[in-house]
């Protein structure tokens, strides 16, 4: 039987090998910290990171799963071929996360196959990364569980869309009737996520705003060096 996500926060807890808290168990106990403030899902890389969180939520609550690898010739990054789609089925995931983009993948692979391939060995239910809603229609068509807005902004045909896209949230959350619509990607307020709120999509994904301390701390940097350079030019 599919694990459902309960409509909330999801926090997405990932590190990759040139980021600081990379490693370790730096990124299961933010998973746990994730618990203890509310949240009733997780996101989270690669097939080590997925089983120890697992293990130190006690399977508390369902995990997102996804395998960042890439391949040279194609954009697609997340979970892109067979080889971490059977990895992920083998994990502690309860989610697959695949990029559903129209882009192609390694080696001439199929979004349909992969889809086709997790259905007929697995329980788990899919997530689909999307950046337009042409891709989302298509993921639908599919069969997918859960359509999440992941890759708005990260593709070369959405590039330089300012994110969260309510309209285009909107549009998902009013077309889209058989798979659940994930909000993600540029939430990095609190008005920000009132107004993801808005559009009556009630599945969130929050992650470098909660868990990505250096990126944090620039932002804030970044404000106090504004507020010093006008300070200096009044």
């Amino acid at each position: 039987m599919k694990t459902l996500l309960k409509r909330g926060l999801i926090v997405s807890c990932q590190a990759l090998k040139n980021e600081p808290l990379y490693g370790g168990s730096t990124i299961p106990k933010m998973a746990v910290a994730a618990k203890m403030g509310g949240a009733v899902g997780i996101r989270a890389n690669t097939v080590r990171d997925i089983n120890a969180i697992y293990r130190y939520i006690d399977g508390s609550l369902p995990i997102i799963g996804l395998i960042k690898q890439v391949y040279e010739g194609t954009p697609v990054y997340i979970t892109p071929t067979l080889k971490e789609v059977k990895a992920l089925i083998r994990s502690k995931c309860d989610f697959i996360a695949l990029d559903a983009t129209a882009r192609p993948r390694h080696n001439g692979e199929k979004l349909a196959d992969l889809v086709a391939y997790i259905r007929d060995n697995s329980e788990k239910a899919i997530v689909a990364d999307i950046a337009t809603y042409e891709e989302a229609e298509e993921a639908e068509r599919l069969g997918f569980d859960y359509i999440s807005s992941t890759m708005r902004s990260y593709t070369a045909e959405t590039e330089g869309i300012q994110i969260p896209d309510i309209e285009f949230l909107k549009k998902l959350q009013s077309g889209i009737r058989k798979a659940k619509i994930i909000a993600e990607g540029g939430i990095h307020s609190y008005e920000a996520l009132s107004q993801v709120l808005d559009t009556g999509i009630d599945h969130i994904v929050i992650g470098g705003a909660i868990t990505r301390p250096q990126e944090i701390t620039k932002n804030y940097v970044q404000v106090f060096e504004n507020n010093m350079t006008f300070k200096m030019n009044a």
